[in-house]
């Protein structure tokens, strides 16, 4: 017998010969084909690999093409009599579409009923014939062939392009190395590829295991025994392996070549040289470096990332895989809405590492999504679930880590250890920060850890960065703690950043640099070093130096709660340290103050803490905090609606700027003054400061005064610009100011400056000018900001505005809504919009027919406004209240109303203010028709609808127009 005949492995498969009909059709459409005979999916007459599932699918749409085919009647067909989730059938139509590729929306989901087909499907009258692939396709085959290729044991989820790739590359180059880290899926994907060759062959396709052999020098012997080569009495080399091979058709796959790589390279250069017929596909975590090889990364599976929504978790290979592996162990495991967050955060946090992630799988089958989500810090006790088969290294994570640990020279081990330090990417210069001193050629080893898959190159060429992917750090924070290292690590970590934030600070200062990616970096590498610092076995001196620095970053990025966070937690060490440099406090207590105010709004300790950072902004001569103080001292008594206090402090602000010839602070002066001339009422001398602001230069960096006056230069008087705008009766140009304001905002990319375009300007002005849609959706917007950046006060403006949008749908559930934003802002307090929501609970509560109660808080209102001179709101307050009255009723009603409405057009008139003078023109005109007739009726409301030159279809004007022809009727 030869060789060949007594491989156990040896198969014979039988193809349809090329052209032989088939018993079942061949569907056409475009360039792809479905054949149901060979349960062939081909684009082009080139075979494209599909799963058996997907397949069925796939016959069963293109048998109804076009018709809506339920998910019932798919189940039915590919499951049947089976009990299957939703999401099997989710999974595999997701890998249709893949594989459709930039077709996929031939496949078109039908929300809640099933899918279809689309395209001109059309059953081939086999004259056009699929042309053979050379890469994957299957072919006839006339010919026995030898394999050894391992069986799957299921389904290789989420690498059909990576396939499809390596297909094309084994016919372009002789070697091709798949390279990756442990537990990637090198083995299953090289055999996977291997398997779908074997037809396309027309050779011998082998496997050499190299992951036992501890001997490099074993490996030509490995070789001979897994190809099944005969050397009679030759030394067993690499050259009498090539020999005995010879002019033979063979694709060798040297599997695990890492720990043998010097041997294994050198076998695959002298097969490939004396061999001219053998191709060689290599699995390693580094590259074998030999001449002509095409290195393969092979890639972790996509994960969803943090912001996607759970929905389209399933679309995620990562996911996909955890679900069938869990199934396979849990029949009763299902997965719904809830669940896919869960599932997405594991899978995210073990880098879409195959192994990893079916060890969490395991663990999931029997303590839950939960339990395996919380215990991930302590994963490498924790995942521990491999299967009792597989190799040693494969059976914990931990355990698959030590093996490419153990490989590494011990300069390359401690170059590991200490760039686990790092929680995300890093640059060489960080990674020069945390070696000691006497370390060299650290270009070298990180060159090195990369070529071994331990280490990841991200960033541009012009700013290379690298990271560890989490578990591989994971790993090396723990080794970094068991050597003892990592006190030493720690500090210099925490000190190269508390250096790089102070530099980056007076660059942010002047310039408009774009950091991109590089901040996110920056901020979770600074968390690190101070979450150190301020622990036990930290440095709280060089905690507090690091918060400082760390205060524009916060700022920034409107990180406003951690700012605050951070800031407070620096403060409490201060009396427990000495020598600290001066100003460190000032700094500080400026960033709490700041964000206190954004966050939990002006309280009460807010006012000391900006007069003790004008304190000792005075002491060391700092105008710039100076500057600070006093517009912090500003916005808190703004909030409290002390307006005339509030414009002292504008102009005291304008004083010391001109007085210390900060030229570049005066627009801020303009900002401060504008907006509390529009809450006095004085819209004229509002909009002028306003547009003096708007139309002021940006000098140095626009970013860097924005976060540290909590607001844009621009952004800010837009708003009350536009608000000012509205309220004399240009409703358009209101709206058009309004909406590039929000653009502005986005523009800057500051998310207070965000909400207060949103809160202040387009949630308000759509009510007003009677735009729902457009309130609700700038409402979304806001929401969405305030949660994401934990700004509470705008989270309560967006409740309140939710509220009002009720009115007229559910007035109960709006006041509900209005009446816990009222109560939220008694809590905070944040007063300066109390009057403002008053106003629209009153108006609710009376479409919800409780006029007393709605009587009572628009009193509230009207008392608050005249002790705080908020005069701005003031006349729509009696429009209210009188609107109220009336429909209480009562024998004293009908002249207490037009007390209300005369009282209302008196303050509209003194301020300039059309709007609210039409809107109560119109309660006078209702209310006088029956006195003074129709026809006098209409000539009031006429002499205030005619004044307008623009808003003809907003909602008030609308209405007008609309009561004018009611009265000439």
């Amino acid at each position: 017998m030869t060789p060949r005949d007594q491989n156990p492995r040896t198969r014979s498969p039988v193809a349809p010969a090329a052209g032989e009909p088939s018993e079942r059709p061949v569907y056409v459409s475009g360039g792809w084909e479905i054949d149901c005979g060979r349960r062939e999916l081909r684009s082009r007459g080139i075979a494209v690999p599909i799963g058996s599932r997907a397949f069925e699918i796939l016959e069963a749409m293109v048998e109804s093409a076009g018709e809506l085919v339920t998910k019932g009647d798919l189940m039915a067909k590919v499951w049947p009599g089976a009990v299957v989730e939703d999401n099997a059938l989710q999974v595999h139509i997701s890998a249709i579409r893949k594989t459709l590729g930039t077709d996929r929306g031939m496949m078109k989901t039908v929300s809640g009923r099933g899918y279809r087909l689309l395209g001109n499907w059309s059953i081939s009258d086999g004259s056009a014939q699929a042309a053979p692939d050379a890469a994957l396709g299957p072919r006839p085959l006339h010919l026995s062939f030898r394999t050894n290729i391992p069986l799957a044991a299921s389904a290789l989820v989420g690498r059909e392009e990576a396939m499809l790739q390596l297909g094309d590359l084994l016919t372009a180059y002789r070697v091709v190395t798949l390279r990756g880290p442990g537990g990637i899926g090198k083995t299953a994907l090289a055999a996977e590829v291997a398997r779908r060759l074997l037809a396309a062959l027309e050779g011998d396709a082998l496997f050499v295991e190299l992951v036992t052999l501890a001997d490099p020098g074993l490996v030509p012997s490995a070789a001979v025994n897994a190809l099944g080569l005969q050397l009679g009495g030759d030394v067993i080399s690499a050259d009498s392996v090539a020999r005995a091979i010879g002019g033979r058709k063979v694709l060798v796959v040297l599997d695990n070549c890492e720990h043998v790589i010097d041997a294994a390279a050198s076998l695959a250069e002298t097969l490939v040289r004396l061999c001219p017929r053998t191709t060689i596909l290599a699995t390693s975590r580094e590259a074998l470096r030999i001449d002509g090889e095409y290195v393969f990364y092979v890639a972790p599976l996509d994960v969803p990332s943090q912001q996607e929504a759970a929905a389209n978790a399933l679309e995620h290979s990562a996911v996909q895989l955890f679900i069938a592996r869990t199934k396979s162990l849990r029949a009763d495991f299902s997965v719904d809405a809830e669940s896919l967050p869960t599932i997405g955060t594991i899978c995210r946090r073990l880098d879409g590492i195959p192994l990893a992630i079916e060890f969490a799988a395991a663990r999931a089958a029997t303590l839950g999504l939960k339990q395996v989500a919380a215990r991930l810090d302590d994963r490498f006790a924790f995942l521990t679930g491999g299967r009792r088969t597989a190799l040693p290294r494969h059976q914990t994570l931990r355990a698959t880590l030590d093996w490419s640990y153990e490989l590494l020279p011990e300069s390359e081990r401690f170059l590991l250890r200490r760039l686990g330090i790092f929680p995300a990417a890093f640059t060489l210069d960080a990674a020069k920060s945390v070696m000691d001193e006497n370390v060299a050629n650290i270009e070298d080893g990180i060159s090195s850890l990369v070529s071994k898959s331990l280490l990841t190159l991200v960033g541009s060429a012009s700013e290379r960065r690298w990271r560890l992917l989490e578990t591989i750090r994971a790993y090396a924070q723990e080794k970094l703690v068991s050597s003892g290292e990592f006190p030493a690590a720690a500090r210099r970590q925490a000190r190269y950043f508390q250096r790089r934030l102070r530099s980056m600070q007076a660059e942010w200062k002047e310039t408009q640099t774009d950091y991109g990616a590089s901040l996110d970096e920056l901020v979770a590498n600074t968390r690190a070093g101070l979450d150190w610092a301020f622990s036990s076995a930290g440095d709280e001196t060089l905690g507090i130096d690091l918060t400082a620095a760390s205060i524009s970053l916060w700022l920034r990025l409107s990180l406003l709660g951690e700012c605050r966070e951070r800031a407070e937690r620096a403060l409490a060490a201060l009396d427990r340290v000495a020598d600290l440099e001066p100003g460190i406090e000032m700094l500080l207590r400026a960033a709490q103050g700041l964000c206190l105010m954004y966050t939990r709004g002006p309280v009460g300790e807010a006012e000391s803490i900006w007069a003790r950072v004008f304190e000792l902004a005075e002491q060391i001569s700092d105008a710039e905090y100076q500057l600070r103080a006093l517009y912090g001292l500003w916005l808190y008594k703004f909030l409290i609606c002390e307006f005339r206090v509030a414009l002292e402090l504008s102009q005291q602000f304008r004083d010391v700027a001109e007085y210390r010839g900060i030229v570049a602070e005066l627009p801020t002066a303009d900002r401060m003054a504008c907006i509390v001339l529009h809450f006095l009422g004085d819209q004229a001398e509002g909009c002028a400061f306003a547009e003096r602001a708007i139309g002021a230069p940006v000098l140095g960096n626009r970013n860097f005064r924005t976060t540290h006056y909590g607001t844009d230069q621009r952004v800010g008087p837009s708003v009350f610009l536009a608000r000012a705008l509205w309220l004399q009766g240009h409703p358009d140009q209101a709206m058009k100011t309004i909406v590039a304001s929000v653009e502005e905002a986005a523009k800057v990319g500051h998310a207070n400056s965000t909400c207060i375009a949103l809160a202040d300007g387009a949630c308000f002005l759509s009510i007003l000018v009677d735009d729902v849609a457009g309130a609700r959706r700038y409402a979304a917007m806001l929401t969405d900001d305030a949660e994401r950046h934990a700004l509470g006060v705008w989270r309560t403006y967006a409740l309140a505005v939710r509220g009002r949008l009720l009115m007229r749908e559910d007035a109960a559930g709006g006041a509900a809504l209005l009446t816990s934003a009222l109560t939220e802002l008694q809590s905070t307090p944040y007063d300066v919009r109390f009057t403002l929501y008053s106003a629209w609970l009153a108006e609710t509560l009376g479409e919800a027919g409780r006029y007393t109660a709605g009587l009572s808080a628009v009193d509230s209102a009207l008392q608050r406004a005249e002790s705080t001179d908020e005069r701005w709101f003031f006349p729509e307050l009696l429009r209210i209240r009188g609107k109220l009255l009336l429909a209480e009723g009562g024998s004293r009603a009908v002249g207490s109303a037009g007390d209300c409405f005369a009282r209302s057009l008196d303050w509209a008139q003194k301020q300039k203010a059309l709007s609210w003078e039409l809107r109560t023109t119109m309660e006078l005109a209702r209310l006088r028709r029956a006195e003074i007739g129709a026809a006098r009726s209409r000539d009031l409301l006429r002499s205030v609808y005619s004044r307008f030159t623009e808003g003809f279809q907003t909602g008030d004007l609308l209405a007008a127009r609309g009561l004018l022809a009611e009265l000439a009727a």
